[in-house]
């Protein structure tokens, strides 16, 4: 029997031009299991991964670190529950940067290291910085950005808009949702 080959796509950034390319990896179905397992329990031993999968330990280990090393599986975290540590708002807000003179003007408050950067360049790099900011992702149609903020309250929430993004030099406009209520979210990807 012929084992079945999927394609699973990981971004690699591309050095010239800011774009990113995809470069495909070949999944086969024991592969695929491995990372569905992980996906649901990253603290499962190797050993029982590989019982899971009908596999001895070595090879199962080596396919782990095989994925490790292509990339494909990025890392291991806890995931934490963030109204169990207070942090009961969750906003996402769209932002749009200052498209004109493409280079972001120097305020007295900055380095001179940031001359010369474009203004998504400045805002890319104050994101990284706010620990509010949990996701940010460029976005298509009318706003540059979406950030997912997540915040203790509306206080905390007013705070990091006036002292933070608002008082960024390349933000033009933002617009936010706030979420009521969450009834799914998941880390795990859709491996077929």
């Amino acid at each position: 029997m012929v084992a079945q080959r999927y394609a699973c796509a990981i971004s690699r950034p591309h050095e010239q031009a800011g774009r990113q390319e995809m470069a495909h990896v070949e999944l086969d179905a024991i592969d695929r299991r491995i990372l569905s397992i992980l996906q649901e329990n990253g603290r499962l031993s190797n050993q029982d991964i590989a019982e899971r999968v009908n596999l001895s330990p070595s090879p199962c280990l080596r396919r782990i670190r095989r994925l490790e090393e292509m990339g494909v599986i990025t890392g291991y975290v806890a995931l934490l529950d963030p109204q169990k540590l207070g942090l009961d708002l969750l906003a996402y807000v769209s932002v749009r940067l200052e498209k004109r003179g493409g280079v972001a003007p120097v305020r007295g408050d900055e380095t001179s290291a940031r001359a010369g950067a474009t203004h998504a360049e400045l805002f890319r790099a104050a994101v990284q910085a706010w620990p509010e900011v949990v996701a940010c992702h460029a976005m298509t149609g009318d706003m540059d950005y979406l950030l997912r903020v997540q915040v203790e309250d509306m206080a905390h929430f007013s705070r990091f808009m006036q002292e933070q993004l608002l008082h960024h030099p390349s933000v033009i406009d933002v617009k936010t949702s706030f979420s009521l209520e969450r009834f799914k979210e998941t880390t795990a990807l859709p491996i077929r």
